[in-house]
């Protein structure tokens, strides 16, 4: 049996949007009070599991929470390049079209890095070509702005997701905080969307179990001391994802002669959820067989109709159909499959990972400061 797409709302998909309505004195599904501007962190990697385990190192934060309404679910692929456009234009991947950490570029018969991979060969103005809510913000005389780091000002991630925003670059997570403090506290109304990449960095190179990692959620908490939403102001604070630790002993590397990739022609997708674009229309029952006679018991494998009719993209439209595998192989353990002709590396050493649909990687916090603390 598949799992059910965790798109029941909230989702992260209605952070931005609400805080956008709120803005403009709108209802919303958060149900948020109107306010002059509004702010959303975005705290890449932060999963609700380890920020509970580690509660005691992120006291302002936690206190934040608002009980069970402190939890919303990140939206399937959980990794960075669908859910943060989901974030950034209110859309399931299926309609945005980022549906993957790497996705099938059809027309140039590759798999597309959509963090990275950009160029001449591929727009990602056309990629992603649903309106953001930075520019329905400029429409609606909201001034958009995104403080994040430098390195992602000029970035072809960020001219598909965070199309219309003035980008004010900051390159450590208290000054980041102290300018969306700045923002939000002149009389202009603004939408604010803050940036935090440390915690998933940490986490993907030492795991969400490392001391580093409790040190970057420390210094995120440390620079949540001072409250970030002054009088008339509201914020709120969310993940993307989470992440889990994978052991090496579970980073399962097929070989290149083995018979999981006969038929497969290219894999995109990323180590927690494969997507295995197959020969020929031929190849996909047996492909899918075969990976669930071997895989079975650690992954779901899913066709992909099946993942679309189980709802795991949200609506799914035509033109982005075929930039879905043909099969999918989403990790139930933890576990993480890698191709030994293509992985790195830097890629097989990564503990971190995600993905998929576990609760590690789908419950994500929704703390909320200033007025829409009440």
């Amino acid at each position: 049996m598949l799992p059910a797409a965790p798109f029941a709302s909230p989702s992260l998909g209605d952070v931005l949007a609400s805080a956008f309505a709120a803005v403009c004195g709108d209802d919303s599904a958060l149900a948020l009070p109107p306010v002059r501007s509004a702010a959303v962190v975005l705290v890449d990697g932060l999963g609700t599991q380890p920020l509970t385990a580690r509660s005691g190192h992120a006291r302002h934060l936690v206190s934040a929470l608002p009980g069970r309404r402190g939890v919303i679910r990140a939206p399937f692929p959980t990794t960075t390049a669908a859910a943060l456009a989901t974030l950034t234009t209110g859309r399931a991947a299926g309609e945005h079209g980022l549906v993957g950490y790497s996705a099938h570029d059809v027309a140039n018969s590759r798999a597309l890095n959509l963090l990275t991979g950009w160029d001449a060969q591929a727009d990602p103005e056309r990629w992603q070509a649903e309106q953001t809510l930075f520019e329905r913000a400029a429409e609606r005389g909201v001034e958009p702005i995104v403080v994040a780091s430098r390195e992602y000002a000029t970035s072809g991630f960020t001219r598909a997701t965070l199309r219309g925003a003035r980008f004010i670059p900051s390159d450590t997570i208290a000054e980041r905080l102290a300018i969306t403090r700045a923002l939000l506290a002149e009389d202009a109304p603004r939408l604010v969307y803050t940036y935090i990449p440390e915690l998933d960095k940490a986490g993907h190179r030492y795991g969400v179990s490392s001391d580093a990692w409790t040190h970057r959620l420390e210094e995120l908490d440390a620079a949540l001391r001072e409250p970030i939403a002054p009088a008339g102001t509201g914020a709120l604070l969310t993940a993307d994802h989470g992440m889990l630790d994978v052991a090496p002993h579970a980073r399962r590397v097929i070989a290149a002669n083995d018979e999981l990739w006969r038929g497969v022609r290219l894999v995109a997708g990323e180590p927690r959820c494969l997507q295995l674009v197959a020969e020929t229309p031929a190849d996909v029952d047996a492909i899918a067989e075969r990976w669930r006679a071997r895989e079975g018991g650690r992954a779901w494998v899913a066709t992909r109709a099946e993942a679309i009719e189980a709802g795991w993209f949200g609506p799914v439209a035509p033109h982005i159909v075929e930039r879905i595998g043909d099969v999918l192989v989403a990790a139930r353990a933890a576990v993480a499959y890698y191709d030994a002709r293509t992985a790195t590396e830097h890629a097989l050493a990564m503990v971190g990972q995600h993905g998929s649909f576990s609760d590690a990687e789908t419950r994500i916090p929704l703390a909320r400061f200033g007025a829409f603390a009440l």
